[in-house]
């Protein structure tokens, strides 16, 4: 009985220490886990320059995987500083770019001029301020690790697609994310990573089966020269049914 009282003592103590243990580290790291849209106002001024697989990769597959499709009227979600717009603007009438972060899309304003594209900062994990019905493409690019409920992105995609329209998503593969990999990027502070979710294959199958969408195509991207067998991107193509 004796043992059994210091066994159970012990154990409640080490548990305790572990608890004050954890709790500290996760403190100490969330010192440099940042909002979104800070975040992304820091890398703004470094996005389009500094070395970023992820990102060029992105939009050479963009590129490669819409170019055998027809559209007229583009909403893109996390547009960014525009990488993307510019090739969708030459194979739409209209852009409309949403993103979390001004200084993304102060340079996006100033590296495209044209009266077919505006850029409006817009938190996506809310309503979108677009009319219902406007597009027949939706674009997300390396966009919805930052958001945790996958569900309300397709309930709102669903809402803003026309009939038959098209939902492009391209990002971080969850593989690579299993292994540690996420958006970050040095400052002079230091290493700044930003707040991210793993969303598993099945869990995009599942959000687009619920709201209404069919799955057209699923693609994986690798590097040019892989360090590893594992994707870097994984890129769908949805459409909203009826």
């Amino acid at each position: 009985m004796f043992w059994l009282q210091i066994s159970e003592f012990t154990a409640a103590f080490v548990i305790l220490w572990l608890l004050v243990f954890l709790g500290g580290f996760i403190l100490l790291r969330s010192d440099n886990i940042v909002s979104i849209e800070e975040a992304y106002n820091l890398w703004a001024s470094q996005y389009d320059t500094n070395e970023n697989k992820t990102r060029d990769l992105d939009k050479s597959t963009t590129i490669a995987n819409l170019s055998k499709y027809d559209f007229e009227q583009v909403l893109e979600l996390g547009c960014g500083t525009g990488k993307n717009t510019e090739w969708l603007l030459q194979r739409s009438s209209q852009v409309v770019g949403l993103d979390f972060s001004e200084k993304m899309l102060q340079r996006a304003r100033t590296r495209i001029s044209d009266k077919r594209v505006r850029f409006v900062r817009t938190d996506l994990k809310k309503p979108w301020p677009i009319e219902d019905g406007f597009a027949d493409l939706l674009t997300s690019s390396l966009t919805l690790e930052h958001i945790a409920d996958l569900d309300f992105i397709f309930a709102q995609a669903r809402l803003k697609l026309r009939a038959k329209g098209l939902f492009y998503i391209s990002e971080l593969h969850p593989f690579k994310q299993y292994l540690g990999s996420k958006a970050r990027f040095e400052t002079e502070q230091g290493l700044q990573e930003l707040e991210v979710y793993t969303h598993h294959i099945s869990d995009y199958l599942k959000a687009a089966e619920q709201n209404g969408f069919s799955l057209l195509e699923l693609k994986e991207a690798f590097d040019e020269h892989p360090d590893s067998d594992v994707p870097r991107l994984i890129c769908f193509v949805f459409r909203r049914e009826a």
